[in-house]
C-alpha cells in the first residue's frame, strides 16, 4: 500500500514538472550563477523549484478567477510569500529526514520508476528513452529527479508517521448525532387571560407610571437625525409626460412576441433508426404491450432526455402538423424529425395568447411615461447641481424646479417612502452638518439632495405618548403572574399525570420533534427549553400571550442501526480525525521551522520575480 501511494506521488511530481517545464520553467533555466532563493538547514530551495511553484499558484488563481492576474497584484495578495512558506516547510521536513536517516533504498526507487506509466513503452515495459526525454524536458538531470522522488517519498513516510495511528473516540460523533437526531414527544398548552376565572384588574395611572419608570428601556425613542431633503421621482412628474399613439404602436409591434404567443405543446420525442422500428414501437404502445416510458427506459434514457419542453408548430418543422393534431396524452407519428423517424408524445396544450393593442396600451403607456419621466429628471440634474453649487438652498431649489421639499426624523427603522432606497439610507446615515447638499440619483431614476439640520440622542418617550403601551405591558405582566399562580395550584395534580384537558386547557400533542423543528405560536427558544427537559418534567414558559405549560412525555434516541445515521457518524468521525491530523501536522511543521529557520536570498527572489513582471 505504501508503494502504491509513492507511485502516485511520483507520477504527480513528474507530470507537474513536465507541464511547468514546458511552460517555460525548467526547459529554460532561471538559475544562471544563483542556484537557490534560500535554504532551510542544509537544504536549498532551488530557484527553479520556487519559480515552478509560483507559476503553478498563479495559474491556479487565474483559473479560479477567470482572468489574467498581474504579478504585482499577486504579490499584493501575498502569493509569493505563501509559496515560499510552503517550500520552506517542505525543506524543513527534508532536513529532519536527513537527521533521522529516513529514505528509500535504490531497489525501492527502481521499482517506483519502473511502475510510472509515463516511462513505459507500448508493451508496458520501462522505456529508457522516454524516461531520459521526459526528465530532460523538465529541465532536470536524472540524479536530480531521482533525488526528488527519494525526498518526496521520505516526506510522505514522515507525514504518515505523524498522523497515522490516530483513532478518534466515538464520543464526539455520538454527541453530535444525539444532538442532531434526538427526538422529543411532549404536550403543551398556551394559557392566556381567557384561562383565568376572573380578569386581572385594569391598572391605575400610578401603576402605569411606576411600570414606565422601572422599564424605561422598553420605551426608548431611537437616536434620530433631523434631515431636510428635496426629492423628485418619476411618479411625481409622470402626469406631465405626453405619449403619442405612434410611439405606443411602435413599442407594441416591437414586443409582439410578448403579447401574442402562438399555441404551444409540451412534447417528448423518441427517435428510431428507421420507419419500420418506429411503426413497430407504435403498434406495441397501441396494443398495450409496452408504454412510451418503457421504450425510453429500454434505450437507457430518462424522460428528461427526450423532453422538448414547450414548442410551437413551426419549431417542429415537418412533424408540427401531426403533433398539433394530436390531443393531450396522445402519441403522434411516426413522423420525420431532425433525428429521423420519431414518435411524439403530447403531454399538454398551451393555448395561444393574444393581447390586442388596445388591451396592452395601458401597460405600454405607463412604461413609456416612466421612461420619459426618468429622462426628464436626468436632463435636470446638471441645472440643479449648478443651483446648489451657486449657493441655492434646498428650499430655493424646490421653488425653482419640480423637486419637492420635505423633512424626516431619520433613524434605521423609520417609516418613510425614501427609506426604501438604499442610496438615500446610506447618505442619510453618513451626512454631516458640514456637508453641502448635492444631487444624488436613486435606483428608480429619481433624484434627491439633503441637508442635516441636527441630531437627537436616544431617549425615553414621554409617558403620555406610550401610556397605552405601558398599560398593556402591566396587564400582560399581571396576567402572567396570575397564570403562574394558577399552574402552581394545579401542580400537584399535574405532577401525577393529570391531562391538561382536564383543567379546560387546549392541549397539543407533539411527537417525533427534533431540534430543527418549528411550532407556530411559540417563542423562538421554545424547543431549546423542551430539549433541556427530562422525561415527565413540567415547565411553565413565558410567551407573548401569557404562559406555555409543557410536559415532556418521551425522549427518543437516534437509531444507530439506521444506515443513514451510521453513515453520518462515520463522516463526522472522519472529518474530526482529518482536522486533528491537520492540526498535529501543522504544529509539527511549525516546530521544525523553529528548529531549521529559513535563510532567504532576497536578491535571488527579486531576480525570479523580475521574470514574472
Amino acid at each position: 500500500m505504501a508503494q502504491s501511494k509513492t507511485s502516485k506521488t511520483a507520477v504527480w511530481i513528474l507530470m507537474g514538472l513536465l507541464i511547468l517545464g514546458l511552460g517555460g520553467f525548467g526547459a529554460t533555466s532561471l538559475t544562471g550563477t544563483v542556484h537557490s532563493v534560500g535554504s532551510v538547514g542544509d537544504k536549498d530551495i532551488s530557484v527553479d523549484d520556487y519559480a515552478r511553484a509560483l507559476q503553478e499558484e498563479l495559474r491556479a488563481l487565474e483559473a479560479q478567477t477567470g482572468q489574467s492576474l498581474p504579478f504585482v497584484q499577486a504579490q499584493a495578495f501575498g502569493i509569493d510569500r505563501l509559496v515560499l512558506s510552503r517550500l520552506a516547510t517542505t525543506r524543513s521536513l527534508d532536513a529532519e529526514n536527513d537527521r533521522l536517516g529516513l529514505s528509500i533504498g535504490d531497489e525501492n526507487l527502481r521499482d517506483e520508476l519502473l511502475n510510472i506509466p509515463a516511462f513505459q513503452g507500448l508493451d508496458g515495459s520501462f522505456d529508457r528513452d522516454a524516461y531520459t526525454f521526459a526528465i530532460d524536458q523538465a529541465g532536470m538531470s536524472e540524479s536530480e529527479f531521482e533525488d526528488s522522488v527519494r525526498e518526496d517519498t521520505a516526506r510522505s513516510l514522515l507525514q504518515g508517521a505523524i498522523v497515522s495511528g490516530l483513532n478518534m473516540s466515538d464520543a464526539y460523533a455520538d454527541a453530535v448525532i444525539t444532538y442532531i437526531a434526538e427526538e422529543r414527544d411532549f404536550t403543551w398548552a398556551q394559557l392566556t387571560g381567557d384561562n383565568l376565572t376572573r380578569p386581572v384588574e385594569t391598572p391605575a395611572d400610578a401603576d402605569i407610571a411606576a411600570y414606565y419608570d422601572a422599564n424605561q428601556d422598553s420605551f426608548m425613542v431611537p437616536a434620530t437625525r433631523q434631515i431636510t431633503y428635496a426629492w423628485l421621482s418619476p411618479d411625481m412628474i409622470i402626469d406631465q409626460v405626453e405619449i403619442d399613439e405612434t410611439a405606443l404602436q411602435a413599442l407594441y409591434e416591437e414586443r409582439d412576441a410578448e403579447f401574442n404567443r402562438p399555441e404551444r405543446r409540451l412534447v417528448e420525442r423518441l427517435a428510431f433508426g428507421d420507419q419500420a422500428a418506429a411503426e413497430a414501437a407504435l403498434a406495441e404502445i397501441t396494443a398495450g404491450t409496452t408504454t412510451f416510458e418503457a421504450l425510453v427506459e429500454g434505450r437507457g434514457l430518462q424522460l428528461a432526455d427526450v423532453d422538448l419542453g414547450d414548442v410551437t408548430k413551426a419549431e417542429l418543422s415537418a412533424a408540427g402538423e401531426a403533433v398539433f393534431l394530436t390531443p393531450a396524452g396522445g402519441i403522434a407519428g411516426p413522423v420525420q424529425s431532425d433525428l429521423g423517424p420519431a414518435l411524439f408524445r403530447v403531454n399538454g396544450i398551451l393555448p395561444a395568447q393574444s393581447t390586442s393593442f388596445e388591451e396592452a396600451s395601458a401597460v405600454l403607456r405607463d412604461e413609456l411615461a416612466a421612461d420619459r419621466a426618468r429622462r426628464l429628471i436626468d436632463a435636470q440634474i446638471s441645472d440643479i447641481d449648478d443651483l446648489l453649487a451657486g449657493g441655492a438652498t434646498l428650499e430655493e431649489v424646490a421653488d425653482e424646479t419640480d423637486m419637492q421639499l420635505g423633512s424626516v426624523d431619520w433613524h434605521a427603522a423609520v417609516d418613510h417612502p425614501l427609506a426604501g432606497y438604499e442610496g438615500f439610507r446610506a447618505t442619510a446615515a453618513a451626512v454631516t452638518d458640514s456637508d453641502f447638499p448635492q444631487v444624488e440619483v436613486l435606483e428608480d431614476g429619481g433624484i434627491y439632495a439633503l441637508r442635516l439640520e441636527g441630531e437627537t440622542e436616544a431617549h425615553p418617550a414621554p409617558l403620555a405618548d406610550v401610556k397605552d403601551e405601558a398599560a398593556a405591558a402591566v396587564v400582560a405582566e399581571r396576567t402572567a403572574e396570575a397564570l403562574n399562580a394558577l399552574v402552581e395550584r394545579l401542580m400537584p395534580r399535574l405532577s401525577e399525570g393529570t391531562e391538561f384537558a382536564s383543567f379546560g386547557f387546549t392541549a397539543v400533542e407533539e411527537t417525533g420533534m427534533d431540534r430543527g423543528g418549528f411550532i407556530p405560536g411559540t417563542p423562538a427558544t421554545f424547543l431549546n427549553d423542551v430539549f433541556e427537559m427530562g422525561p415527565g418534567e413540567l415547565r411553565v414558559l413565558e410567551s407573548a400571550n401569557g404562559v406555555i405549560l409543557v410536559r415532556l412525555n418521551a425522549v427518543t434516541m437516534p437509531d444507530t442501526s439506521d444506515p443513514e445515521i451510521a453513515t453520518l457518524k462515520a463522516r463526522i468521525t472522519e472529518q474530526l480525525a482529518s482536522g486533528v491530523s491537520q492540526d498535529m501536522f501543522q504544529a509539527y511543521a511549525e516546530a521544525l521551522q523553529a528548529m531549521y529557520p529559513a535563510e532567504i536570498n532576497q536578491q535571488a527572489l527579486n531576480a525570479v520575480h523580475a521574470q514574472f513582471q
